[in-house]
């Protein structure tokens, strides 16, 4: 892994701990519009890495949704 994409990851990381902190889900873009301003490199890194991230949360919490509805279902069925 390359310098920009290291300083991309770490950036993603730490851009999405503030931002659930604050509770503004774009804030990313603002951090993005930033680097852009210095560096479409980093910028294109860093949103990979943010995209990537927020993808693999979404998808965690559609397999988590899903297996605690299946748990419920099942145990319905148990109780009746």
């Amino acid at each position: 892994m390359g310098t920009i994409e290291k300083l991309g990851e770490k950036l993603a990381i730490d851009t999405i701990k503030v931002q659930d902190a604050i509770g503004e889900d774009r804030f990313y873009m603002e951090v993005a519009q930033v680097l852009g301003a210095a560096s479409q490199s980093l910028e294109e890194a860093f949103l990979t890495e943010i995209r990537v991230r927020l993808a693999e949360r979404k998808a965690r919490d559609f397999i988590a949704e899903k297996l605690a509805r299946v748990q419920s279902e099942l145990e319905e069925k148990v109780q009746k």
